[in-house]
């Protein structure tokens, strides 16, 4: 049979409620007409998506795959469908907490002055591909590894990491810190997307605890409230001041790349301009610098 974008609704909605019953409700249809519906998508695909044999319904193997396929590809429906694109297609930019550092408003400001016909939409996304996967931007600046399937990455640039901290803690007495300074202390970790993860420490030497956020406004409240320390980048300090909270570099951690990431085949054709622009601005504030180093 002819799979339609209803199939597609349809999973998503008992993916993301993790019911049949409230799917229905959010749909508006029968729980029995949810249910045939999935079926259909199962036969049509030659795979089961969920597993019915527990009494809380889980996605199979197969299922969390086609989960970010179907939102990427209901998200580029409702864009394709959208009467406002038929005069203007933005360019959806994501980030997760600091787009390109120092570099984002001349970015933003470069690209109107260029580019006046595209809108570029700059939003911040507390998910690991910032919106990538689930088609909800159309390119995306992401830091540290990128391992979502499906996704084109070039590399934009390093930053060095830092160490933020209460102002009131022993350690903003040090300039530079080391990791095996922080061994004492708790560690905010953004288990969702930040770059920081216990294997920075080596095995026989890591902090002695860690608490686990899901977005930055979290990880900075904790820092602030003097509960933990946290493992940045240089972009930080920039885009997240805090009147609690003082930077210190941390001097024996690798950098984190910066990336532009968009995913394979046919997407926005301004992603590439969009690159060659990135580099561009990036290229004149290095030079800018080191002209005024």
């Amino acid at each position: 049979m002819t799979i339609e974008l209803r199939h597609l609704r349809a999973f998503v909605a008992i993916a993301d409620e993790g019911n049949v019953t409230r799917a229905a409700a959010r749909l508006h249809v029968g729980q029995p007409a949810l249910s045939r519906t999935l079926r259909q998508l199962e036969d049509h695909l030659g795979a089961r998506l969920v597993d019915r044999s527990t009494h809380h319904l889980e996605l199979t193997a197969e299922g969390r795959m086609f989960r970010d396929k179907a939102r990427a590809a209901l998200a580029a429906a409702d864009t394709a469908l959208d009467p406002r694109g038929l005069h203007h297609w933005p360019l959806r930019l994501g980030h997760t907490w600091a787009a390109l550092g120092d570099h984002t408003v001349p970015l933003l400001r470069r690209w109107d002055e260029t580019r006046p016909g595209t809108p570029l939409e700059l939003l911040r996304i507390d998910d690991r591909t910032a919106g990538l996967t689930q088609g909800r931007t159309d390119a995306a600046l992401l830091r540290g590894d990128v391992t979502a399937v499906g996704l084109r990455t070039e590399p934009l640039m390093s930053e060095e990491r830092v160490v933020v901290m209460p102002a009131d803690s022993p350690l903003a007495a040090l300039p530079r810190i080391t990791l095996a300074d922080l061994a004492a202390y708790t560690i905010a970790l953004n288990t969702v997307s930040g770059t920081t993860t216990m294997d920075l420490w080596p095995p026989t030497a890591r902090p002695v605890a860690a608490v686990e956020v899901t977005n930055t406004d979290e990880w900075l409240i904790a820092i602030a409230a003097g509960r933990s320390v946290g493992i940045s980048t240089s972009a930080t300090p920039s885009n997240h001041m805090h009147p609690s909270l003082v930077h210190r570099p941390l001097a024996d951690a690798p950098p984190v790349l910066v990336v532009l990431a968009w995913r394979e085949g046919p997407g926005h054709p301004a992603v590439p301009d969009l690159l060659a622009l990135a580099r561009q601005v990036l290229a004149t504030g290095k030079t800018a610098k080191a002209a005024s180093a």
